[in-house]
């Protein structure tokens, strides 16, 4: 929760300095640079049998892209960087974050969280459609780097009678150090609704569940 807090402070910094910037740039220097945040829920895929997800699994992205205009015409290839936070909430828990197959069991103690935090670095890129009316149209590739990864629970801990506890683990194994998906971004003026489809697993085959994710919210562009 103190990543994604401060994730988005920096987005929201991001959105405050990229309006008032834009207010003192010319358009022309607009048109060279966007900066903003995907705020979205992920869709876990090919989760284990008996793991159940919470509702929502929020996430936040935030990223800057330089735009390359095509000819005179209203079409843009854009490319940047980005950092990308994704959350995993479920009734299960990793035996052990080193084992040599990293296996997800259902928690049968008493607890309030379970979650797995994965950070990216990411490289972007879009091709984007602009309309006279204003609409955005923007399909892309995403590939990422694994920067972070972490388990976090909250709950009783299986013989320990002290009560419940906070639990974070870090470095989980056999995680795949790179993903890569497309994304659809479609909107109006600032506001876009915001997709991503990943086509690779976040484990290693054979190592752990062949999870991936879909992510489903909206992007914020000020700039």
């Amino acid at each position: 929760m103190k990543r994604i807090k401060i994730i988005v402070l920096l987005a929201m910094v991001t959105m405050v300095t990229g309006n008032s910037f834009s207010q003192v740039i010319s358009e022309s220097a607009k048109r060279k640079v966007t900066i903003g945040v995907d705020l979205f829920t992920d869709l876990w895929q090919d989760k284990p049998a008996d793991m159940k997800l919470r509702t929502i699994n929020q996430g936040v992205n935030v990223f800057a892209m330089y735009n390359f205009q095509i000819a005179e015409s209203n079409t843009y290839f854009s490319i940047g960087l980005g950092i990308d936070n994704h959350n995993m909430y479920s009734n299960t828990r990793i035996d052990s974050i080193n084992a040599d197959t990293i296996t997800f069991s259902p928690i049968n103690e008493v607890y309030s969280r379970s979650k797995l935090n994965l950070t990216y670095i990411s490289v972007p890129m879009e091709l984007k459609f602009k309309f006279k009316n204003d609409m955005k149209l923007g399909v892309g590739f995403k590939i990422r780097y694994l920067a972070n990864s972490k388990d976090k629970y909250r709950g009783d801990i299986p013989g320990d009678n002290t009560g419940r506890q906070t639990v974070k683990r870090k470095t989980i194994s056999h995680l795949e150090t790179y993903a890569y998906g497309f994304t659809l971004r479609f909107g109006y003026k600032s506001v876009n609704l915001f997709g991503y489809y990943q086509i690779s697993d976040i484990f290693e085959r054979g190592k752990g569940p062949e999870l991936y994710p879909i992510s489903v919210g909206i992007t914020l562009t000020p700039f």
